[in-house]
């Protein structure tokens, strides 16, 4: 009798498993966990003023207002660097931002999680923010971090491959980066509406619930967005410092030989 009754049980106890599997199946994909997240790509260089601009007044914001929750961040620090014909790496601010462009490289391959890597980013780019750049190393202590694999990995040759890498990375963009920040939802890039990274994460993301940092936000947000932009802040692609000052200089001598020889004509 009781046999028969153990019997009888087993497919009953075999079906609440498959059901129950079935429910948790069913949880996953409603829950707002598995909905696919936004990627949001960043390419820049530690020294130009407007990629130090973005992460430290306005990237930030992300691990605060909740949306690093509904986010995969990808930053390439590479920028505008050129690799040379006899394979040596000119950055277009100078040698220092070459070493902290590889040091932030390192960060991001010894601590692939972004909550570890992105705090020791900002630190660097705060100190370039305040005139500090040569003070970078006191990150490591600020954040109770180990030096050592940072360090290690930029002596070595592993720092001069996360370069070549990154140089990869940023040449297969499509479109091609015309300037740095150069910021991307879903691959595509923003463009001169970069500063409003947000408006188009929330758009992109389908999930639900939606962050509170979304709220208020619609298409007609993003749609409208750029017509305001008289002066984009970036750093376009092949202008050195040199060329810059050179332009500079340049158009300021033609400004001022066109008003003397408009006042002789007078």
């Amino acid at each position: 009798m009781n046999f028969k009754l153990q019997s009888h049980m087993i497919p009953t106890f075999h079906m609440t498993k498959i059901y129950f599997l079935l429910f948790l199946l069913f949880l996953t994909f409603v829950s707002p966990i598995s909905c696919k997240k936004v990627s949001l790509g960043l390419s820049y260089e530690s020294n130009c003023p407007y990629s130090v601009l973005f992460v430290v007044e306005d990237l930030y914001k992300i691990f605060y207002n909740g949306l690093i929750d509904i986010v995969d961040l990808h930053l390439v620090p590479w920028g505008n660097a050129r690799i040379l014909d006899n394979n040596t790496i000119q950055c277009q601010h100078g040698p220092y931002e070459c070493l902290l462009n590889t040091i932030e490289a390192c960060a991001i391959d010894v601590w692939p999680d972004v909550h570890a890597h992105f705090p020791f980013i900002y630190c660097v780019e705060k100190l370039i923010y305040d005139g500090k750049k040569t003070e970078w190393e006191t990150c490591f202590l600020k954040l109770g971090l180990d030096e050592k694999p940072v360090t290690d990995c930029y002596e070595s040759g592993r720092g001069k491959e996360l370069n070549l890498r990154n140089a990869a990375v940023t040449g297969d963009l499509r479109p091609p980066h015309t300037y740095v920040p150069w910021v991307t939802v879903d691959g595509q890039p923003l463009y001169d509406d970069y500063i409003d990274f947000v408006s188009f994460i929330c758009k992109a993301y389908k999930g639900s619930p939606v962050p509170a940092a979304c709220s208020g936000l619609s298409a007609a947000d993003v749609s409208e967005k750029g017509s305001l932009n008289i002066f984009t802040p970036v750093c376009y692609t092949g202008v050195t410092i040199k060329s810059l000052f050179s332009g500079i200089t340049t158009a300021v001598a033609s400004w001022v030989r066109g008003v003397t020889e408009a006042a002789a004509w007078e």
